[in-house]
């Protein structure tokens, strides 16, 4: 077994570069104090909230990077902070949710949640899958763009640099894992992926059980009511029979950000 010093050793040489902030809403105070310990100790400033309203008060004050947020909390409870967090923020939120209890999950996600960890959970899982979202959300480019700039797509245009997205002159609101599953099927056009591999390349982990991949369908189901004209009738982001989803229309043109 080893030494605590050998597991703190282990633990702060996966220390993130920046110490970014990240908000922890759960009314159990040992999950808090679990999480708390770890995430301090890898690098991470941590807040903690004990329910909902405490929740949005703190990230309204502090502006973390991420939130981890139990699903059943006092006063507000997870469902209710996402909704307010999504009316004007891209977050990434992590869902803590009782195990069995898909319905939570899929409704999590519908509102705005980027990924989830069932309970009980293995806190080296959550802090994988805290590295795997704040990786995603970074402004970085996905290999295999040519020229990395401007992708126009119909009466889509698609900045790669800036990471958004317009219609027109109206920008359409992506999260940042939203964004980074848009720029995969992009990348690839006309090629189908499959949710396993999109689970991989997006969300960093390989699916474990069926229901893992719901979390591409249901990141899917939110592109395809963003950038869809008619999104039960999708022309963009098709669904490959049998395979997964691929982005149907050929980039059209691509320019430079300065053009």
């Amino acid at each position: 077994m080893p030494s605590a010093a050998a597991a703190i050793e282990d633990m702060t040489a996966t220390s993130p570069v920046s110490k970014e902030t990240i908000l922890v809403a759960d009314d159990e105070a040992s999950i808090r104090r679990i999480l708390e310990t770890r995430l301090s100790m890898i690098g991470y400033k941590v807040l903690t909230a004990c329910d909902g309203n405490e929740a949005l008060e703190l990230f309204r004050n502090c502006d973390p990077d991420l939130v981890v947020l139990d699903v059943m909390m006092p006063k507000l409870d997870g469902y209710g902070v996402i909704q307010e967090l999504r009316k004007d923020s891209d977050v990434p939120i992590v869902m803590l949710t009782a195990l069995g209890d898909v319905a939570d999950r899929i409704t999590g996600l519908e509102l705005g949640a980027d990924d989830y960890v069932v309970k009980p959970f293995s806190p080296k899982e959550l802090e994988a899958r805290i590295r795997c979202v704040l990786r995603r959300v970074e402004k970085e480019h996905i290999a295999g763009i040519p020229n990395s700039g401007v992708i126009q797509v119909t009466n889509l245009r698609i900045d790669t640099n800036k990471r958004k997205v317009f219609r027109g002159d109206e920008r359409i609101r992506l999260t940042g894992m939203e964004f980074s599953l848009l720029e995969l099927l992009v990348s690839r056009s006309g090629e189908p992926f499959s949710r396993g591999e999109i689970l991989k390349e997006v969300w960093g982990y390989t699916p474990e059980r069926h229901v893992d991949t719901r979390v591409v369908d249901v990141h899917i189901s939110r592109l395809r009511s963003k950038l869809e004209d008619d999104p039960a009738n999708p022309e963009l982001i098709l669904t490959a029979r049998g395979t997964g989803y691929l982005f149907q229309r050929i980039v059209d043109a691509i320019a430079s950000e300065a053009h």
